[in-house]
């Protein structure tokens, strides 16, 4: 069979992403990725700790992510993503920027980490008071009420779970339940945190609702990401993402796919 026709395959542009050793959403992320661009990702390695600040400090060290970051110069990315809010929180403002300057000194490529992308997409969306959403315990919901502090950042409100294991397991349901519980203050945007708690297909949904931007960590990792490259992150109706959708909500029955 001939096939020489097709033109194919087009050029592919890279990120690479380090993500814990326990990531289970690799899909949710491939869902804001446009058709040119492929993600590459590696992970930590196992350690026997339950999620909380241990773990969080293990899976942020520096030798472990200089290792991640040259096994992905295999696949020559262009930008590199640390994909775990706690683990880029857990050592305030000053720790991220040395996360990122360690993955750059190792890939000699752009880096960044999901809460360095958190305080990007909260200046992009002007929001100074968030309210939180989080599957964490109080000590890590805590921690990152002090990193935003650190920034500037005001916490409104928060809902937490105290889940120690098995967070991609929340559905969608007790997410929107969180949510709603948080956004009782003046907030001027809501931020569901943790790379491993599903969130794609409740942020439309929930902006229409609460009548306020709605961010994700995987969400805002990848949106950081491709904007490095000078492109643009897919997704319907989110307002991080789609310029359109910040002109006005819409109501949840209006839009594609939601019944």
């Amino acid at each position: 069979m001939d096939v020489s026709f097709l033109g194919g395959p087009y050029p592919q542009r890279g990120v690479g992403v380090v993500a814990p050793f326990d990531f289970a959403l690799d899909r949710e992320l491939w869902r804001w990725v446009p058709d040119d661009v492929s993600l590459h990702l590696t992970r930590t390695p196992f350690v026997p700790v339950e999620v909380g600040l241990d773990l969080a400090r293990l899976v942020s060290e520096h030798e472990t992510l200089g290792d991640a970051v040259r096994a992905l110069n295999a696949v020559a990315p262009e930008v590199v993503a640390y994909a775990c809010t706690s683990g880029s929180f857990v050592g305030g403002v000053a720790g991220e920027r040395a996360m990122c300057e360690a993955m750059t000194r190792a890939g000699a490529l752009p880096s960044l980490t999901t809460s360095g992308a958190l305080l990007a997409a909260l200046e992009e969306l002007g929001a100074r008071r968030v309210a939180l959403v989080t599957p964490y315990t109080v000590s890590v919901t805590e921690s990152l009420e002090a990193y935003l502090a650190e920034a500037g950042i005001t916490v409104t409100e928060r809902a937490f779970m105290g889940l120690t294991r098995h967070i991609w397991k929340v559905p969608y349901r007790d997410v929107a339940d969180m949510a709603r519980r948080a956004a009782r203050g003046a907030a001027d945007a809501l931020f569901v945190s943790c790379t491993n708690l599903p969130t794609y297909d409740v942020i439309p949904q929930l902006e229409a609702e609460l009548r306020i931007p709605v961010i994700s960590a995987n969400q805002v990792t990848m949106w950081a990401a491709l904007r490095q490259l000078g492109t643009r992150a897919v997704g319907p109706y989110q307002r991080l993402i789609d310029q359109a959708a910040r002109r006005g909500p819409v109501l949840p029955e209006e839009q594609e796919g939601w019944a």
